[in-house]
């Protein structure tokens, strides 16, 4: 019976570890609310980044709108300035700049082919886009790995990544070491101690995209971006805590 006990305890210990990652994992301990699904947060924390193609206008466009599948509202990406896909124009980027952090945050894909993405550090996308499996697809670390779509949750439901991200490092002014992250989707890993070369899309789609054809990485912390495609993309339930990452080694462990 001890024996038992022990397992099953063992077994709960797991879930419990496995919750800090994936949909509806809570905050780990120092982390920062930057949506709890108010209008309230969304206009103290956020604002629209004004690129080059910036075409929208304070207050912030996109709607809080009630969860469709659970209960509380959430953020839908949903401003008229970027109708058909106009990037660029309407993203909105958290006010805080972050260097290195952990990161939650969890999406809704409403129609196929929705399309949005998250931007570390206001350069490094994260890609969403439902039906994409290649290296511009769903999850990927845009045209730098393969898209892990088999950990998709699908269209209608919500979906999570957790991310373990290190800023570059610089010497002397120079780069000395690329930006590196651990990504787990929908509490699976799915990249492990990634590095990153650029900043994909040119300059309207983040800071330093027009810089050397996006390999002139600037030494500068920026803030967390969610892009504007005019496509119904929603998310809730997202969170940081900064950590300072000495060494380039991102691995963390679901229950971390």
């Amino acid at each position: 019976m001890k024996l038992l006990c022990l397992a099953i305890a063992a077994a709960l210990s797991g879930q419990f570890a496995l919750a800090r990652v994936g949909v509806g994992a809570n905050p780990i301990e120092g982390a920062e609310v930057v949506f709890d699904g108010s209008r309230e947060m969304l206009d103290a924390k956020w604002t629209y980044w004004q690129g080059p193609r910036f075409a929208s206008a304070l207050p912030i466009k996109w709607k809080i709108v009630d969860d469709a599948v659970d209960k509380g509202t959430v953020m839908m990406s949903d401003d008229p300035a970027a109708a058909g896909g106009k990037y660029g124009t309407a993203d909105i980027v958290t006010k805080k700049a972050y260097k290195d952090f952990r990161l939650h945050i969890e999406f809704y894909i409403a129609k196929e082919g929705g399309n949005s993405g998250v931007y570390l550090q206001n350069r490094y996308e994260i890609q969403i886009l439902d039906g994409d499996k290649t290296k511009h697809g769903l999850g990927a670390v845009i045209n730098e790995t393969e898209s892990p779509y088999e950990a998709y949750n699908g269209v209608g439901k919500w979906n999570s990544y957790d991310i373990l991200f290190r800023a570059a490092r610089f010497k002397d002014g120079k780069m000395s070491e690329k930006p590196m992250l651990t990504m787990y989707f929908n509490g699976k890993k799915v990249h492990s101690n990634q590095t990153i070369s650029q900043v994909w899309g040119g300059p309207n789609s983040g800071v330093d995209g027009g810089n050397d054809g996006g390999k002139g990485i600037t030494d500068t912390p920026q803030g967390l971006k969610l892009q504007c495609e005019g496509h119904d993309v929603r998310f809730r339930n997202i969170w940081i805590k900064e950590v300072a990452i000495e060494k380039a080694d991102t691995d963390f462990a679901a229950g971390d």
